[in-house]
């Protein structure tokens, strides 16, 4: 890669931001695709956020992504936020226009429908009722995704039932909230099951679940991605339910910033799993 005066500048700001897999991943189609452009891990503490944001556009950026714990915070720092991004109450990805203009965007939920669409192509959004587990910012996108495809019913569990009932309050749509102690009834007669808590991530606990009440035809996916066979997705292999891990997600979501920020629209295919997966 050789970079120019006319370099396209993106990046990550996060804090910690380490642990990042979005400069391995957009450095790949940086590389692959001959750009004169860069995408840079940007470390910074919530204190400095606002500075950080606002420094984008005078530093000749043309966006970014947003990791923990930022997605939430950037919000009043923006000049525009598009729909589906106020709906979900989060921005993973900024867009900044020709005058300097800073719009927050939400592609996770993109990323979310479209790694299910691929991966698990007999799923169909009439199938049946979906089963969500987790309330958190993950948990909004996906449920956001699900509603707006048309799923007749998406039965939330969590943990913390209260918080389960505001997400349910802000979204709207055919959400219904259950009690933690009956997610296993609640698999009964559906056709997806998400886990959208990091239970099961490399360092975690594994989800505590047990599959027998889902239908085997029901498809199973998990957002976490290290491991990515998680003891869920291991279970429901196991039990002959097509499974969907979340690495797609994570490189589905990239796509639409990318194609924003430098031109081209990027393939995910699996060559760009391996390099990914083997940062």
């Amino acid at each position: 890669m050789i970079l120019t005066g006319q370099a396209r500048l993106a990046g990550v700001l996060g804090w910690p931001v380490a642990h990042s897999r979005s400069p391995r991943l957009h450095g790949y189609w940086i590389d692959r695709l001959g750009l004169d452009a860069a995408y840079l891990p940007l470390a910074v503490a919530p204190e400095h956020l606002a500075q950080a944001v606002r420094a984008l556009p005078r530093l000749g950026f043309r966006g970014a992504n947003l990791t923990i714990p930022h997605k939430e915070t950037v919000l009043p720092l923006l000049d525009a936020i598009e729909p589906l991004a106020a709906r979900i109450g989060a921005v993973n990805t900024l867009v900044i226009d020709e005058e300097g203009r800073i719009t927050g965007r939400n592609t996770d939920a993109f990323g979310f429908l479209e790694n299910l669409r691929r991966n698990a192509p007999s799923w169909r959004p009439a199938a049946g009722p979906a089963m969500v587990i987790g309330a958190g910012g993950a948990a909004r996108a996906v449920i956001a995704a699900l509603t707006d495809a048309g799923v007749p019913e998406i039965r939330l569990v969590n943990r913390s039932r209260v918080r389960a009932e505001q997400l349910a309050a802000t979204l709207g749509g055919p959400i219904h909230v259950t009690e933690w102690a009956d997610r296993e009834d609640q698999l009964d007669g559906a056709a997806l099951l998400v886990n959208t808590t990091s239970l099961g991530m490399h360092g975690q606990p594994p989800l505590d679940l047990d599959l027998a009440a889902l239908p085997v035809t029901a498809v199973v996916t998990d957002i976490v991605y290290v491991p990515l066979e998680t003891p869920l997705l291991a279970a429901a292999r196991r039990r002959g339910h097509p499974v969907v891990d979340g690495l797609g997600m994570l490189l589905w979501q990239a796509v639409p910033g990318f194609e924003a920020w430098f031109g081209p629209r990027p393939e995910v295919d699996a060559a760009l799993r391996a390099f990914v997966m083997a940062g």
